[in-house]
């Protein structure tokens, strides 16, 4: 990996396009070089994990509203599957991003890369695979694009913090998905470097849609970026620029959004110049992209801070005979676990019973009250209104404070795998003055974990999640083809679609579309 310093330059400085970290990253998507099996047998396991959670929420409410949209955009012919829907029914591929990134996204249950900033970089996933499909490529085509999109969302995250100038974790996530299928089609570096440009530019938005009263604008986040990626593409396809510098010119988003706004507010616009914000990591030429491999997928439906802390729960519990007898719980984590999803967030929504799903999934306190109570988490009932309400949880989950632990973000900011960690350690003080301590850093399915994730978990999870929804049939032949990814020829992409039995899709209510 090569280290890419990142500064702001003013317009008379003409910094030249090879000096542009934009350019650097469709250097990077624009390198033919051979895809790992490791990091193609991990693409595999995502698409796997992907469909999982998008067929358990098939029927949410927010994916019926995206289905709806995207189905009064058909296509004749070529086109991108949706979720759900049989094959034979395609639609135009930046409404096939959108329906399937709200699937994929709305559950909270996909995977994840935390480092400078937050990311589920399978995300990338809707996008690149509807573009994939539309254009009539193969299985090896879209590992490439998934590759880069894997790849470059990563590189970022490890770099660059958004969240801290409370800007939307989407702002990575585009710029990869619009490289990712510059890959995927072979395109030259030029057009890739506009592509990623017109992204980023189009992608800002801010952290409000994950604080306070949070909606279903959640799960659509992402899926707006990936259609606004195919979008961008597109344009620049037909020849159309972008914004340039997008990140390091006089007026970019890192002169007056990130880093570079924190600097002039503090010492003066004029000294915006100076620093160097940010080295972003990039692969160098002719080395292959293994970032996929840095991510992990979640085992349970809610933030990914919450997973090591719900098998804490877990393994608590079983020292427990009385929940009443129980005074007061700490839980002692990270800078991001406290203010994100803690008592530090300052959130009241984040302690009230009557809180949306999405706001329940950001509450650690609620999140460890129930898991502690029930010794197990499920995507629905845990989150259900009555599940929510009950008198005892409310009781046990007002009882629940966090407290940010210097050695536990530290430990969530370490560059060294073995360290790395996104748990924390759990006081649970009794009414008699006894104590009862433990601690974990990672989440049992994590690969430093007790049960790390492999094939057969993530097929695991699938049957899990999908049971009930899909036909044993459809499970199966969905399972099969996927796992022969590598094989498949140009045009047979439209058999990673997952379909329900005919009659069993919700309708949204009618709109513009």
């Amino acid at each position: 990996m090569q280290l890419h310093d990142v500064k702001v330059h003013p317009s008379k400085a003409l910094l030249k396009r090879e000096d542009q970290l934009a350019w650097k990253m469709a250097a990077v998507a624009a390198d033919k070089v051979a895809v790992p099996k490791d990091t193609a047998e991990m693409i595999i396991n995502r698409i796997i994990d992907n469909a999982s959670v998008a067929i358990a929420a098939i029927n949410r409410r927010p994916v019926v509203s995206a289905r709806g949209m995207a189905l009064g955009h058909k296509k004749k012919e070529g086109g991108a599957t949706v979720f759900g829907v049989p094959a034979g029914t395609t639609v135009s591929p930046e409404w096939a991003a959108w329906a399937n990134g709200t699937a994929v996204r709305e559950l909270d249950m996909h995977d994840t890369f935390l480092a400078a900033d937050y990311s589920h970089p399978g995300d990338n996933i809707p996008p690149i695979l509807a573009v994939a499909q539309a254009m009539g490529r193969s299985g090896k085509e879209l590992i490439r694009g998934l590759a880069t999109g894997y790849e470059l969302h990563i590189d970022l995250v490890r770099a660059i913090c958004l969240h801290e100038h409370k800007v939307d974790h989407i702002a990575h996530l585009c710029p990869a998905s619009a490289a990712g299928i510059g890959t995927l089609l072979g395109l030259k570096q030029e057009v890739i470097f506009q592509s990623i440009q017109q992204a980023l530019h189009t992608s800002i938005s801010f952290r409000q849609s994950r604080k306070g009263e949070i909606s279903s604008w959640k799960a659509y986040a992402p899926a707006h970026a990936g259609k606004l990626a195919v979008e961008a593409v597109d344009r620049c396809m037909r020849g159309e620029g972008a914004p340039s510098p997008i990140y390091e010119g006089e007026d970019s988003v890192i002169a007056w959004v990130l880093s570079g706004r924190t600097q002039a507010d503090s010492k003066g616009r004029n000294t915006v110049y100076d620093p160097s914000y940010y080295q972003v990591p990039l692969p160098a030429a002719g080395e292959p992209k293994r970032a996929i491999l840095d991510s992990y997928t979640k085992e349970h439906s809610a933030e990914y801070q919450s997973q090591a802390l719900i098998d804490l729960a877990f393994r608590m519990r079983e020292q427990i005979s009385d929940f009443d007898a129980i005074e007061k719980i700490t839980i002692h984590t990270s800078h991001h676990t406290h203010y994100v999803i803690g008592t530090g967030a300052n959130d009241p929504q984040k302690m009230d019973p009557k809180a949306s799903r999405e706001t329940l999934d950001h509450s650690i306190m609620y999140i460890f009250a129930v898991a502690l109570q029930d010794g197990r988490w499920h995507h629905v009932d845990s989150y259900a209104p009555k599940r929510a309400a009950r008198p005892d949880t409310v009781a046990l989950w007002h009882k629940i404070e966090t407290r940010e632990a210097p050695e536990w973000t530290e430990r969530y900011h370490s560059r060294d795998p073995d360290t790395l960690a996104f748990g924390g350690r759990v006081e649970i003080r009794f009414k008699d003055g006894t104590t009862l301590v433990d601690e974990l850093g990672v989440a049992n399915a994590h690969p430093r974990g007790a049960r790390p994730f492999g094939r057969e978990q993530y097929i695991g999870k699938f049957l899990t999640l999908t049971e009930g929804i899909l036909t044993a049939r459809e499970q199966n032949r969905f399972l099969e083809v996927v796992q022969d990814l590598p094989r498949l020829g140009a045009g047979e992409l439209h058999l990673l679609n997952v379909a329900l039995p005919r009659g069993e899709l919700l309708e949204s209510k009618p709109g513009i579309f």
